[in-house]
């Protein structure tokens, strides 16, 4: 059986489960296989798969800081506070400048109070919170710990940022961009999201789904 972690750069349009799914069908019958920290179906980049005895790897993993490229779209937002349903548009706003920008972003560095998006995984009463929304029942989540180590803005363009951000276990960067834009007077959502690293592993490393088969995949993975 085959024991080792792969650096998979996840493509759009697909869960993190069916990756890990398709990855699974290439090794033999019986080999455990996990991962440590779900992307979104929307977002791309870094997702760790873990392999035989790299399974019990998972919570250290887990706790490895995460750093992300996201674009941010100011003036609008949608339920789900992603590309993946319509456009909601928000009253217009003057267009905040580069030093209003910066202030803002300065304030959610470090650990902050997040609520996680409706639409998301964690469990309420048994259900996934992204369920009873659907349901329309959205679930009032409470608000919980989440550490930023670094956010840079990498481009601004009204309506548009582009921040590069380093953060801790648990935080949803969809939430991120959200009270960012409340805190500039106005609604957004990510229009792109991109996982560049999971602690020492990072998108260079990382390997297409495209790229794996059963022949590659033990040359592939770390150890």
């Amino acid at each position: 059986m085959p024991d080792g972690i792969l650096v998979l750069d996840k493509p759009a349009g697909m869960s993190s489960a069916f990756a890990v799914k398709r990855v699974k069908w290439m090794l033999p019958r019986g080999t455990k296989v996990g991962h440590a920290g779900t992307l979104d179906p929307f977002a791309t980049g870094v997702l760790l798969v873990l392999i035989g005895k790299a399974t019990k790897r998972c919570e250290e993993l887990m706790g490895q800081p995460k750093r992300y490229l996201a674009t941010v779209k100011l003036g609008a937002t949608t339920e789900t506070l992603d590309p993946t349903v319509p456009e909601i548009l928000g009253p217009p706003p003057p267009a905040p400048g580069a030093a209003q920008i910066a202030a803002v972003l300065s304030r959610f560095v470090g650990t902050i109070q997040q609520v996680p998006p409706a639409y998301s995984a964690l469990k309420v009463s048994g259900r996934p919170a992204y369920k009873l929304a659907r349901a329309g029942k959205p679930p009032e989540l409470d608000a919980r710990s989440v550490t930023i180590y670094s956010i840079d803005l990498l481009r601004y363009d009204y309506p548009t940022l582009d921040l590069d951000i380093l953060c801790g276990r648990g935080t949803y960067i969809r939430s991120l961009a959200r009270d960012i834009a409340a805190g500039l007077g106005t609604v957004a959502y990510l229009t792109q999201l991109r996982r560049t690293a999971v602690g020492p592993h990072t998108i260079e490393r990382a390997v297409p789904l495209a790229a794996v088969t059963a022949e590659t995949l033990p040359e592939l993975m770390d150890f």
